[in-house]
């Protein structure tokens, strides 16, 4: 099967999508699909490689408004490709736009990762072109009952919507080095570390695990850069936890097993709908750490299941983050529990299941064609 992946990023570019597409396009190379990925450059230049398998377009680019990569580069690439299936991964407007005004593919198929969130005044714009892609969606792929039964937007498209929930390859989570792991509790000090791994963007809501960290026995390690790193650095200082909270930027993928083999808890305290499904309480699931996730209407309560496999509480509230975290640190057979269920939990949302569930709504969407 031909298939085209579109986005805006692709790895080394970090981030959940990015390595989500990366995972599935070189998993179907891998089952013999001939597979393109279309995005945009880094720069003002158009490249073309073969990674993995792979044949990665990055469309020269314009210029980045409101994290949107705009490229006239990527419409013309997606013209001059054909293919059995376009596999669109929303929300990018400009990816959303070009296949629904020049796409060539049989089917389309949309994974919706999530709403538009913050930029409101550009979604009145753009919105006559979202519902047009989205209406020529052979299938619309969402990762948990959840988000479709929380999101405006897919009210009016549940005839074309499937469930298939996201999966990781956690093998390497599941079998962390464990002197590499004791290295890194004998470095920040031995007690309980709770982990946050994430980039460091507005709807993660770092900020409130920042807040109560005061009233936590621990140290908090923050593994992630972005945009508010330093707003969050300044934050800390602010709050009087230099020593209580490590900035370590950026971890490589492979040293970040020993980091969650570390821990003792996993925290995503997220505080937008933006973060709609949250692919790191995988990789804490994977590795055994109970969790403390927020309460959004979205897939993180899907994959984090309260009791089961770590505790929900409610979002932008410190109090109950700081309230969570003390039950959890102060009970190891509760902790224990909740990771044996994680890690019981994690073994249902594997790879496999989502890859067949793909791969089922491609063929029932050219199946209608």
């Amino acid at each position: 099967m031909r298939i085209v992946h579109i986005y805006k990023d692709y790895p080394p570019v970090v981030g959940g999508i990015e390595h989500h597409v990366r995972l599935v396009a070189e998993a179907q190379a891998a089952a013999g699909d001939d597979v393109t990925v279309l995005v945009t450059s880094p720069s003002r230049r158009t490249s073309e490689e073969h990674r993995e398998g792979v044949h990665v377009i990055r469309a020269a680019r314009l210029a980045t408004i409101a994290s949107t990569p705009l490229s006239l580069a990527l419409p013309l690439a997606l013209a001059g490709l054909r293919a059995e299936v376009a596999h669109v991964h929303f929300p990018y407007p400009v990816g959303e736009m070009a296949q629904c005004l020049l796409g060539r593919s049989r089917a389309t198929v949309v994974t919706y990762h999530s709403d538009v969130v913050r930029q409101r005044r550009a979604l009145a714009l753009y919105r006559p072109f979202m519902m047009c892609a989205l209406r020529r969606a052979g299938r619309i792929l969402v990762s948990s009952p959840n988000y479709l039964e929380s999101s405006p937007v897919l009210a009016s498209l549940r005839d074309r919507c499937r469930i298939v929930p996201l999966g990781i390859d956690g093998r390497r989570f599941a079998s962390g080095d464990p002197a590499r792991s004791g290295t890194l509790r004998a470095r920040y000090g031995g007690g309980p570390l709770i982990l946050f791994v994430g980039v460091l963007r507005y709807y993660k809501g770092l900020e409130y695990l920042l807040r109560a960290m005061p009233g936590v026995p621990g140290r908090l390690l923050v593994a992630g850069e972005g945009p508010m790193g330093e707003a969050w650095r300044a934050l800390a200082r602010d709050l009087g936890l230099q020593e209580r909270v490590a900035f370590l930027g950026r971890v490589p993928d492979e040293d970040l097993p020993a980091l969650y083999g570390a821990a003792d808890l996993f925290v995503l305290p997220a505080c937008e709908r933006s973060e709609a499904y949250g692919l790191v309480l995988l990789e804490a699931m994977h590795a055994g750490l109970p969790m403390v996730s927020t309460e959004l209407g979205t897939g993180t309560s899907y994959v984090n299941v309260h009791g089961e496999t770590g505790l929900v509480v409610a979002s932008r509230d410190a109090q109950a983050l700081e309230k969570a975290i003390r039950i959890l640190l102060r009970d190891e057979t509760l902790r224990r529990r909740l990771g044996e269920g994680a890690r019981r939990r994690a073994a249902g949302l594997s790879v496999e299941r989502m890859l067949a569930g793909i791969h089922a709504a491609y063929e029932e969407a050219l199946a209608e064609e």
